[in-house]
């Protein structure tokens, strides 16, 4: 394999597996600031005791996210250093603020947070995690914002003498129509993760407590009683959890429908190509593809159902109007790009594009973008079947509900992956869309053994974190919620002994 090859692989595999705790992050945080505002407002301790649950879990998360995130800039400067020269300029504005704003307020008042439960006030110690939750969604304003500049490139002036990209409008960059579409979608699909993890956790929980509920219902004396009160004291913040959770669900899913829809608009009129080759369509056409399967060589239509009109409507807004093909964008790119690319990058570059084309694998960005939309389904499918069976007082049973908690969380946070995947295979062959191509991005200095060597020592490193990872989790959901108190009673009586009864 070439060092372009296995520098992208490893590019791939780091960012997939960072991003598994990207969109738990993002939302979990505000759903525990939620937990917290409700307890401070209404001293309920069943919001404290999830509060710090579900705070738990949300560390253990963070903590893994800090680790692996930090991995992804040093492999601009090691395996991507020629795409650092070139773009570095307007690149690392957002990352630095990302750096110096967002990262340095997350981590203080997360501190803060953590170890300030008895020393802070309570409505100080709130304001923490809100600060949190608020520095942790600046992060994802830069590096998105930086990442919307690869999909589409504004803000620059190209320099000819220093053949890089410069930055002259930073504001263009935060206002660029992709990231503006690209925020709140993402923001959308992280909330559904978070949403559908926390249901699923009070789930799994609810069908444990069922099963231990008739034991107590039988005992009528002061034992029996006492266990129904304590299954009460479980079931009832699981339940309110549960409920919660799927509501957000479904909020998020639909959240995430409405966004896409934008998303797709604004991806149709800046990258035409992408959103060919995430319909499999080789010719102009209005109609959009439910399934279509593609020749051996990816590169003519064999069989294919369509849903008249509705790729125009996606793209357009209208049901008339003709979209792109991957074939009469590949003529329109050639005829654009190819002397640009012959003046900047030299002959071989050029040739190269000349001869295999603008189009990404066409196999993967189709089924990752049907992938991800698929699984986002099932999962808001899930939530809603979650609130039919948890109406009234109702509590769950048998094992089909346990394995739908299992996948609750999967489906969405898989359904983010792929949707990044198809975001940025679907880029192909640019780094820089319409700057730079990938190939002409990666380190001169660092051959294929090298990044091959360290692609092996990341997945072997990466492998291990998983496992402790999901040892951490496992073990921290099983212990569910710290113990239920009773509150101390104060006896208004004057002449009663001056004593609490507990």
């Amino acid at each position: 394999m070439s060092s372009e090859t296995i520098a992208r692989w490893q590019f791939g595999v780091t960012t997939v597996y960072h991003f598994l705790f990207v969109p738990i992050t993002l939302a979990l945080s505000w759903l525990v600031a939620i937990l917290q505002t409700l307890w401070v407002r209404t001293g309920n301790q069943n919001y404290l005791r999830l509060t710090k649950f579900y705070g738990k879990l949300f560390l253990i998360n963070f903590a893994m996210g800090l680790v692996t995130g930090i991995v992804q800039e040093f492999q601009f400067g090691m395996n991507w250093s020629e795409y650092s020269r070139f773009v570095g300029d307007i690149f690392g504005a957002p990352l630095a603020l990302e750096a110096l704003l967002a990262f340095f307020m997350e981590s203080t008042f997360l501190g803060l947070w953590i170890f300030g439960w008895d020393r802070l006030n309570k409505h100080l110690h709130l304001g923490c995690i809100w600060l949190v939750a608020i520095g942790t969604n600046l992060s994802a304003v830069f590096i998105l914002a930086a990442n919307s500049f690869m999909q589409n490139p504004v803000g620059y002036r190209f320099n000819p003498e220093t053949n890089r990209a410069e930055l002259t409008d930073f504001v263009a960059v935060l206002t660029n129509k992709v990231f503006l579409a690209t925020f709140p979608h993402q923001m959308a699909a992280a909330w559904l993760v978070s949403a559908a993890f926390m249901a699923a956790v009070a789930g799994w929980h609810l069908h444990r407590l069922n099963k231990t509920l008739p034991k107590a219902a039988d005992l009528n004396d002061v034992e029996g009683m006492q266990q129904i009160a304590d299954h009460d004291h479980e079931v009832i913040p699981y339940r309110f959890a549960a409920r919660f959770g799927a509501i957000a669900l479904i909020i998020a899913g639909m959240a995430v429908m409405l966004t896409g829809d934008f998303q797709g608009k604004a991806m149709y009129e800046k990258q035409p190509m992408k959103m060919a080759a995430a319909e499999g369509a080789f010719e102009d056409t209005k109609d959009f593809s439910i399934l279509t399967i593609g020749n051996r060589e990816a590169n003519e239509e064999v069989f294919a159902i369509h849903l008249p009109g509705l790729l125009s409507f996606l793209s357009y807004g209208n049901f008339d109007t003709d979209v792109p093909g991957i074939r009469p964008l590949e003529a329109r790119y050639q005829e654009e790009f190819t002397p640009m690319l012959r003046e900047r990058y030299g002959d071989e570059v050029a040739d190269h594009f000349a001869q295999n084309g603008y189009h990404p694998n066409i196999i993967v960005t189709y089924w990752t973008f049907r992938i991800m939309i698929t699984l986002g389904m099932i999962a808001m499918a899930i939530g809603a079947w979650m609130l039919w069976v948890l109406r009234g007082d109702r509590l769950p049973r048998g094992k089909l509900w346990v394995w739908l908690m299992v996948a609750l969380p999967l489906a969405p946070l898989f359904g983010n992956s792929f949707g990044w995947i198809f975001t940025e295979m679907g880029r192909q062959p640019w780094v820089v869309f319409g700057l730079m191509p990938t190939m002409s991005g990666v380190s001169p200095g660092v051959t294929a053994g090298q990044m091959l060597f360290s692609l092996i020592g990341f997945t072997v490193v990466y492998g291990v974190l998983a496992v402790i990872e999901v040892k951490l989790l496992l073990h921290y959901i099983k212990l569910g919620m710290p113990e239920y108190v009773e509150e101390p009673k104060v006896l208004e009586d004057e002449d009663a002994p001056l004593t609490f009864a507990y």
